[in-house]
């Protein structure tokens, strides 16, 4: 009996643990997004930093890791350490990207001393996922007084990236930089706007709690 009563008290004690861990996750869940995109934002503008300092193994192993993530295209993506933050292919040719290259091949030209090295992801990613950042951590600010942005205004918001990208993509136009920055920030903050107060209520919801929302 005292084996089972000591196995009892010590599945009550692990599952009290596991409930305070759960509870204390979903209080902080704001916490822990912003931090997982703080991380995702920065390791991509740290591949370029590595390379320039020559710590060339820990910038091509982000450059690996972000490659499934995006297409890391190097006429598409910013450039640190160079003569210019944006590049041409046309331009990239001379500065030692091969003139045979093609478009899956140009993904692997991570730069070269006179270029300056590539971000781990595209520009259209940088907007998107900095403007998740910067929108959570300001609606960690003003969490109280957010109501979440309808569908019907988020699809409006999200539409330019869409036709921005798929008019790219079949080949009908060539997109911008300024363009994939203004989309891709349009899409991250909308999606803030549209996920997290409804999140919120959510989690309030499951912890028994008042809604944060007002």
């Amino acid at each position: 009996m005292s084996v089972e009563r000591n196995s009892a008290v010590w599945a009550e004690r692990v599952a009290t643990l596991v409930d305070r861990w759960v509870r204390w996750g979903l209080r902080h869940w704001l916490l822990g997004v912003n931090l997982a995109l703080f991380l995702y934002v920065l390791l991509p503008i740290l591949a370029p930093t590595f390379m320039a300092l020559g710590w060339d193994v820990a910038g091509r192993a982000i450059y690996l890791v972000y490659r499934p993530l995006c297409h890391q295209l190097p006429e598409r993506s910013f450039f640190l350490f160079g003569q210019k933050a944006t590049y041409t292919v046309q331009e990239l040719h001379l500065l030692g990207l091969d003139p045979t290259a093609s478009s899956w091949q140009r993904r692997f030209f991570i730069g070269s001393e006179a270029a300056g090295y590539k971000m781990a992801f595209c520009e259209r990613d940088l907007a998107l996922y900095g403007g998740m950042l910067v929108a959570g951590l300001l609606y960690g600010l003003v969490r109280t007084r957010v109501r979440p942005l309808p569908w019907r205004a988020y699809l409006l918001a999200i539409l330019p990236l869409a036709l921005d990208g798929t008019t790219q993509l079949i080949g009908l136009r060539e997109s911008t930089w300024g363009l994939r920055l203004i989309t891709g920030l349009l899409f991250g903050v909308a999606t803030v706007w549209v996920l997290y107060p409804r999140m919120d209520k959510t989690v309030q919801e499951a912890l028994g709690s008042p809604p944060l929302a007002t």
